[in-house]
């Protein structure tokens, strides 16, 4: 095992918990640490997605990170692409059933997904890295085995499922194909014979199934190792593309730029423990310097380091012309819309754009900035002036105005 492997803080940084955990045990099966230490062959670390969309955002990257670290210190990732339990859908912290999709709808999803994580995990170093789809063995299960899955666990095991047991107690539906999905989840561990399952902090559940199974088939049960759910650029909520208040590994360097130099002063530490690597004792003190070198960082992570430092000067350039004391910005007084409003119908009235169907394609073609973050919502409303009041609406990089 290699020598980076016996410096732990890798393993802890940002990690909520680790179990079982036997700190003081030299058991290698209730410690992780001396799991690494005794082993005579690199642990194959387990990450499972399942491609229900196309973007994968901020928050997603945090176990990904992690896994990366396992990979430079000598581990394998094993990345399992759930194609076939993303046809049934997580339930995990949903109040109602996931839509099914389509065995179509999942490859492309699953292959975007796999371009996404390029910046963050070692593609190229030989041995670190697999790719597996999981219907490469939850389809080959017959009934009996399936029977044998099911009789491994309760109903009232399943019940204590977060979100199971608050739409049973609501008398909302829950079908019998959404308990399949924590064992399949778990039997993925028993196929790849996992010695580390990474996941947030709302997967403990499923993780532990796995470790059950583990031993049912005979196996050495896996670790787990649970890691934070992201707080959004909002402050309040977790991140999400739903909330808006995300950023997404897809989105060009100014966008992510212009959000991330946005990030509420109570979450830099957090962000900067859970998304870089850097020294957190050699931070600068200054709040705003804090939140531009976090910017400028994580923009450097998916963009490279030219791109983040061009972002930074374009961002600088916006705030310039649409400066409170600037007049290379036309301002337009939000007294002539009536609210609630569209954003493509502002653009149009604003003279920003010559139409209507004009503002709806330059939102689509992603030219449409409010304050420096790109607006890619036709449809965003707002219900007051007093939500748009001092900010510059910009198209392309020659037109903006200033909404008074």
């Amino acid at each position: 095992m290699s020598s980076s492997a016996q410096n732990f803080q890798w393993l802890h940084r940002g990690t909520s918990e680790i179990f079982p955990n036997q700190p003081e045990s030299n058991n290698p099966e209730e410690n992780l640490e001396q799991r690494i230490l005794n082993s005579d062959r690199p642990l194959r670390v387990k990450l499972g997605i399942d491609p229900t969309g196309t973007d994968i955002h901020l928050g997603h990257s945090i176990p990904y990170r992690k896994l990366r670290a396992f990979q430079d210190a000598g581990h394998i990732a094993v990345v399992i692409i759930g194609d076939f339990t993303a046809q049934i859908g997580d339930p995990t912290g949903k109040s109602d059933v996931r839509r099914q999709l389509t065995p179509e709808e999942v490859k492309a999803n699953g292959e975007t997904y796999l371009k996404q994580l390029r910046p963050i995990l070692d593609f190229d170093t030989p041995g670190r890295l697999e790719i597996r789809y999981n219907s490469e063995w939850l389809s080959q299960l017959d009934l009996a085995k399936i029977q044998e899955l099911l009789a491994t666990m309760t109903v009232g095991q399943m019940l204590a499922k977060e979100g199971f047991a608050e739409r049973y107690n609501q008398e909302k539906p829950i079908f019998l194909h959404e308990f399949l999905y924590p064992l399949m989840q778990g039997y993925d561990s028993v196929a790849v014979d996992a010695d580390v399952e990474l996941g947030g902090t709302d997967q403990k559940f499923n993780i532990v199934v796995g470790r059950d199974l583990q031993r049912h088939f005979k196996k050495r049960p896996q670790f787990g190792l649970l890691l934070p759910i992201l707080l959004g650029t909002d402050g309040v909520q977790k991140m999400s593309k739903s909330l808006n208040n995300y950023v997404g590994l897809q989105e060009d360097a100014l966008s992510m730029y212009s959000k991330l130099e946005k990030t509420p002063d109570a979450l830099l530490p957090e962000y900067f423990e859970l998304l870089t690597n850097l020294d957190l004792t050699s931070l600068p003190e200054n709040p705003r310097e804090c939140q531009q070198k976090l910017a400028v960082e994580i923009v450097s992570q998916f963009h490279g380091k030219d791109a983040a430092q061009k972002a930074q000067q374009d961002a600088i350039e916006i705030v310039k012309k649409g400066g409170a004391g600037s007049d290379s910005v036309p301002k337009y007084s939000l007294a002539e819309v009536e609210f609630p409003a569209k954003i493509f119908y502002i653009l149009n009235v604003s003279g920003l754009c010559k139409s209507s169907g004009d503002g709806r394609r330059q939102i689509k073609g992603g030219a449409v900035r409010l304050d420096g973050d790109r607006i890619t919502e036709e449809n965003l409303t707002f219900n007051s002036p007093d939500e748009l009041s001092g900010k510059v609406l910009q198209v392309g990089k020659k037109r903006f105005v200033r909404l008074v």
